[in-house]
């Protein structure tokens, strides 16, 4: 064989999408209760950001391994306006958040050791793990009217070979913030166990509430690499800007910049006109969070409405983020629900497992999908459920 066994011969096509390419095939519209694009759900964006990608400067290529200045300085600056002081010379850019985890991956890891990653959380670790020779470990997050970290099975899933843990805050899907307890449990933990913190917040503008939450970008008791990026930030993920903020012990995070500046300066991955755009793309950015904001808080308010004349469903708590989870009978597989509502009344979710719920009952929704469309499709979600 002449390839490597951490590339799978071709992408998984699992039943769901089967299902969707052939209706989309046969030219059925489908009611899509998962779309998270928010390029695609109708929000205005300010018309000056397409002149700054045109600017004359942006055909001008000088690289620079950590990112070009003008922008690691925007990245700083909108931590600033959060009030969170970033170093800029502490941020390194990379073309998205699943190359920062790559790259991160690659610095934090030898081959065969461990990262531990929340469950349930977002499916897209696998395969990046996969493809850097690392292992997944899951540590759980247990739900009592709000979730929380089982720090006995987070201390029981540390072993030997593990050298980092992976945070989301928000977490997707469940939308959960860490908590100012949990937050000094885990530099504890990451500090006896020599563990690096790697934090992916990306939706941490979207507090339902509207409050603000503390980023881990200005953590010192633990190495932490805190992710984010325009892609949710600014709801641009076609422009693939995103950052690691590096911060801990001073020493650890030294040795951490000059190992990533050499895995940045090998792929040189970020085009230079959204690194000269990123001020602008930045400045701004509450233009788009507002409307998205306010999407999300309609969405849910629909969702609670209909809810209440439901007697067998139900939705988790959720503090920030795009996503709601949506408690269901267990009747049968939630892929088999999911599939069924999609060949019967063309609507589409996704089951719990895709986001590693441990047990059916479980469908995921995004709240950033048009307000008609989420009202029409619960409505007919419900319906089917209760003919059940």
């Amino acid at each position: 064989m002449m390839f490597s066994n951490r590339v799978p011969p071709h992408a998984e096509i699992n039943p769901l999408s089967r299902t969707i390419a052939s209706l989309q095939a046969a030219g059925a519209r489908i009611i899509d209760l998962t779309e998270s694009n928010p390029t695609t759900v109708g929000l205005d964006y300010p018309a000056g950001w397409l002149d700054v990608l045109g600017a004359e400067h942006v055909l001008r290529y000088a690289p620079q391994s950590l990112g070009l200045a003008v922008a690691r300085e925007a990245v700083a600056a909108d931590y600033a306006r959060r009030g969170t002081r970033v170093d800029p010379t502490q941020v390194v850019l990379s073309a998205s958040s699943s190359e920062a985890y790559s790259w991160l991956f690659k610095l934090l890891c030898n081959p065969g050791e461990a990262v531990l990653v929340p469950q349930p959380s977002y499916p897209l670790f696998d395969l990046l793990a996969d493809l850097q020779d690392v292992k997944l470990v899951p540590y759980p997050l247990l739900y009592d009217h709000g979730w929380q970290v089982d720090f006995h099975s987070l201390e029981n899933s540390i072993g030997p070979t593990t050298r980092a843990m992976v945070l989301v805050n928000p977490n997707n899907p469940t939308g959960s913030y860490v908590s100012t307890g949990e937050r000094e449990q885990l530099n504890e933990i990451c500090r006896r166990h020599k563990l690096a913190l790697i934090v992916d917040e990306v939706f941490l503008d979207y507090a339902l509430d509207g409050s603000e939450h503390t980023s881990f970008s200005t953590n010192q008791d633990a190495l932490t690499f805190t992710l984010s990026g325009l892609s949710k930030i600014s709801a641009l993920p076609q422009m693939k800007l995103a950052w690691i903020a590096v911060n801990g012990p001073k020493e650890q995070a030294h040795c951490a910049m000059e190992r990533l500046e050499v895995i940045a300066d090998t792929y040189l991955s970020v085009s230079a006109p959204v690194q000269f755009a990123a001020p602008a793309l930045l400045a701004e950015r509450e233009t788009v969070q507002s409307q998205i904001r306010e999407r999300v808080r309609a969405n849910l308010e629909e969702l609670d409405r209909q809810l209440l004349q439901q007697k067998t469903c139900s939705r988790l708590a959720v503090q920030g983020g795009w996503y709601v989870v949506l408690r269901v009978p267990v009747t049968q597989s939630d892929e088999d629900l999911a599939i069924a509502l999609l060949r019967e009344k063309n609507v589409l979710v996704h089951p719990g497992h895709f986001y590693d719920f441990p047990q059916d009952g479980f469908l995921i929704l995004s709240l950033i999908a048009s307000q008609l469309d989420f009202r029409s499709g619960l409505q007919t979600l419900f319906d089917h459920s209760n003919a059940i």
